[in-house]
């Protein structure tokens, strides 16, 4: 089977990517192992991701779903001060407009995402990726794939995209690398949803973060008329002292996390079965070259306070598309890295997005003023407009709160932020390439 680009996942990194290939004419195959729908968290939007949807014309297909509006996000610190930044947009003059983006039920969303790939014009075949094809060079030319009727396939392509998501796909088998881990693996998310009072959000549908010291919060996240998402991400070593179920320590955490908190969750009936996933952080380097892209987490994944994970993968999944249609009329076919600076600008926006999250978890009261002194500016960043204009005074101003410093000279360097751990690198290259 020959096709021009083969995709690894139909998530919605390779929906999305399958969508805009199409939208440039480009053939695609996607190849999935899971049956839709199926379960995933991470139901926030940023409102640059409603824009990605609303540019592949899905708007009113979110609303048909009626899927809850949101308009703002906002964070009650522990001694019950708030902050909260609107969604808004920017128009052709870098004017702010009010918008509203969309909380999701994932397992709809993604369902409906794959859909309309498939309405558009996408393939899928319904089975597990084996291994890479490689050809005489070493470039990825394609993929050997297990059908779910247990037939070996053989897609001979020009350009593989990972959407592989956390599952890092082309990493473990070795093309690119090396995967840093970093230091929030020692976090957890333990999660549910309840019924609670979401009065005093616009439409009922915006994002809550309940804050109680470093490295311990609680997201509100309502996704029907009736029940909101909850979740604890703590310390893993705190979880492990309390010496509770999964059940009973999130019923106790939403009373005790905090008052704000409680006050809208005055009861505890869960929903759903108590959930957990450990709070992965990584980043792969070299996750583009010869014949392939990964997109989103199947390169880099940064801990979901903010909601990005949604965001960066349908801004990559576009970004792709128009790197993959570059590349099929020509340019950079005989380049050792044919797309090395579409793989630092990507790092660059991302990058952001880390920086942010340190200064709020180290310095979380002056990055409340940071918020409050340049609000249009961290407004932009929270939409998820991290290629445009930046950097910019505010994330100036966050960097010199972690004195930190990023250089880009036309390579990457070693991570600098808190998920790296230099320790553990090669640990993880000898496991990826024995």
């Amino acid at each position: 089977m020959r096709v021009p680009v083969a995709i690894i996942g139909g998530g919605p990194a390779g929906s999305a990517s399958a969508l805009f290939l199409r939208a440039h004419g480009i053939d695609c195959v996607i190849i999935e192992k899971d049956k839709f729908p199926r379960f995933h968290i991470g139901e926030s939007m940023t409102g640059e991701c409603g824009a990605s949807l609303r540019r592949l014309g899905l708007e009113d297909e979110m609303n048909r779903l009626k899927f809850p509006i949101k308009k703002e996000a906002a964070v009650f610190g522990a001694r019950g001060h708030k902050w909260a930044l609107p969604v808004a947009g920017r128009d052709k003059d870098w004017k702010l407009f009010p918008q509203y983006t969309w909380q999701v039920r994932r397992d709809e969303f993604d369902k409906m995402m794959l859909d309309t790939a498939i309405a558009r014009g996408a393939n899928v075949i319904d089975g597990q990726v084996s291994e890479p094809i490689l050809d005489d060079d070493g470039a990825v030319c394609g993929l050997s794939v297990t059908t779910a009727e247990g037939k070996t396939v053989d897609i001979l392509s020009e350009m593989v995209l990972d959407c592989s998501g956390q599952y890092t796909y082309l990493a473990n088998a070795g093309i690119t690398g090396p995967k840093f881990i970093g230091n929030y693996d020692k976090q957890i998310a333990i999660f549910s949803r309840v019924e609670a009072d979401c009065g005093g959000m616009a439409q009922g549908g915006d994002t809550w973060l309940f804050y109680q010291k470093k490295y311990h919060w609680c997201w509100f996240i309502p996704v029907t008329d009736d029940l909101v998402s909850v979740g604890t991400v703590i310390p893993a070593a705190y979880f492990k002292e309390k010496n509770e179920s999964k059940t009973d320590f999130l019923k106790r955490e939403l009373h005790e996390l905090n008052p704000e908190l409680a006050r809208r969750v005055p009861d505890t009936t869960l929903h759903e079965p108590v959930r957990s996933i450990a709070n992965y952080s990584y980043q792969t380097h070299n996750f583009t070259g010869k014949g392939f892209i990964c997109v989103g987490d199947a390169h880099r994944f940064v801990d979901p306070i903010y909601s990005f994970g949604l965001c960066i993968s349908l801004a990559e999944a576009e970004a792709a598309a128009n790197a993959v249609q570059d590349y099929l009329n020509g340019k950079g076919r005989c380049d050792e890295r044919p797309f090395a600076a579409y793989e630092i600008e990507r790092e660059q926006g991302i990058d952001i997005v880390e920086d942010m999250m340190d200064a709020f978890w180290e310095y979380p009261f002056p990055f409340a003023k940071v918020v409050h002194d340049y609000q249009d500016e961290m407004t932009d960043i929270f939409a998820g407009r991290l290629w445009d204009r930046q950097p910019s005074a505010a994330l100036t101003k966050l960097r010199a709160l972690t004195k930190r410093q990023r250089s880009y000279d036309g390579k990457l360097t070693t991570p600098v932020g808190s998920r790296y751990h230099p320790e553990r690198a090669h640990i993880w290259v000898d496991e990826a390439t024995a």
